[in-house]
C-alpha cells in the first residue's frame, strides 16, 4: 500500500468513526468529521498532509500525490 491509498483509507475511518460516534455518543464528535473533511480539502490544495508524514515515516512507499 501506498502513502495515498493509506491517507484515503485513514480519513475514511476517521469520517466514519466521527459519524458514529456523533450518532450514538455525542454529536460533538461531528466535529471530527468536519475536521477530516476541512483537512482534505487543505491537503488538495497545498500537498501538505500531516498524515502522509507519519505514514511515510512508518514505511509506507511514495504515491502520486503525496510524494
Amino acid at each position: 500500500m501506498n502513502v495515498d491509498k493509506a491517507v484515503l483509507s485513514f480519513a475514511g475511518v476517521v469520517v466514519l468513526l466521527g459519524l458514529g460516534l456523533g450518532w450514538i455518543v455525542s454529536p460533538y464528535w461531528f466535529l471530527l468529521t468536519a475536521f477530516a473533511g476541512v483537512n482534505m480539502i487543505q491537503a488538495s490544495f497545498t500537498g501538505f498532509c500531516p498524515a502522509a508524514i507519519v505514514f511515510k515515516k512508518l514505511g509506507f512507499r511514495s504515491g502520486n500525490a503525496f510524494s
